[in-house]
């Protein structure tokens, strides 16, 4: 029987800078997401992918100005301030009360390796138990975008995910927040991003957060075969717009 993990009336959570050592977590992820909107036929994202698209060694550009993830952890015991400081962005941390117990029966698939059982908790200022259980449950993926219209830029979110257990308790909100504060620090004036129509439930929740749906825009893809033909085909004949 798989190892599970209860969580009854509180949950310590952590949002912080997603790095390589997170990319197996991450694609895991990204197919659970593919799974819950139906699109594991398309999904072809790899490990090698994600590590080359966000996290290759030669791109110039530092977190919040190329694709960037943040990452949330959960755990049963507090997250100690003084860790994983990083000065392009220092941890979000939160005790969240639960309504009702949570089970993750997934604790191996997700049990993060940035481990804090040896790092002692500011709390009490004693090493946390060496059977402290750090676990990932969600993740949200976002890149810069820049509009004609505006002065400046703004946060294009691309991909937001919480798992199935950990949904209701708070932990999308903590995430997008993350997501509006590095927007507003670096001096950007939006943040967008897309939802499909059925999803009435994250319909709800972002219009509670405050966004609004844009009815008059429509979103467009060009992609295989379509994207080589309009690429290499002489366009002299086609229709003009």
């Amino acid at each position: 029987m798989a190892e599970k993990i209860s969580f009854s009336t509180q949950i310590f959570s952590r949002v912080r800078l997603a790095t390589e050592s997170d990319v197996s977590h991450l694609h895991k992820l990204m197919y659970q997401m593919a799974k819950y909107h139906n699109y594991t036929k398309v999904f072809n994202a790899t490990k090698a992918s994600i590590t080359t698209n966000l996290f290759k060694s030669d791109n110039p550009c530092p977190p919040f100005y190329s694709v960037t993830a943040f990452i949330l952890e959960v755990s049963s015991d507090s997250f100690p301030q003084n860790t994983l400081k990083n000065p392009i962005f220092d941890p979000i941390l939160k005790i969240v009360n639960l309504d009702s117990p949570i089970l993750d029966s997934d604790l191996e698939l997700f049990r993060t390796s940035n481990n804090i059982s040896s790092i002692l908790s500011e709390v009490d200022n004693k090493p946390l138990s060496s059977d402290n259980n750090v676990l990932v449950a969600g993740y949200v993926l976002f890149y810069p975008c820049y509009s004609g219209y505006f002065e400046k830029p703004g946060f294009f979110i691309e991909n937001m995910f919480v798992r199935e257990c950990y949904r209701k308790c708070g932990f999308g909100k903590m995430l997008f927040s993350a997501v509006a504060s590095q927007a507003i620090k670096l001096g950007f004036t939006k943040v967008d991003w897309l939802t499909v129509g059925w999803n009435e439930n994250a319909i709800d929740f972002y219009l509670g957060m405050g966004a609004y749906i844009m009815q008059d825009v429509k979103r467009f893809r060009l992609c295989g075969d379509g994207l080589d033909a309009f690429a290499t085909n002489d366009q002299d004949g086609g229709d003009m717009v």
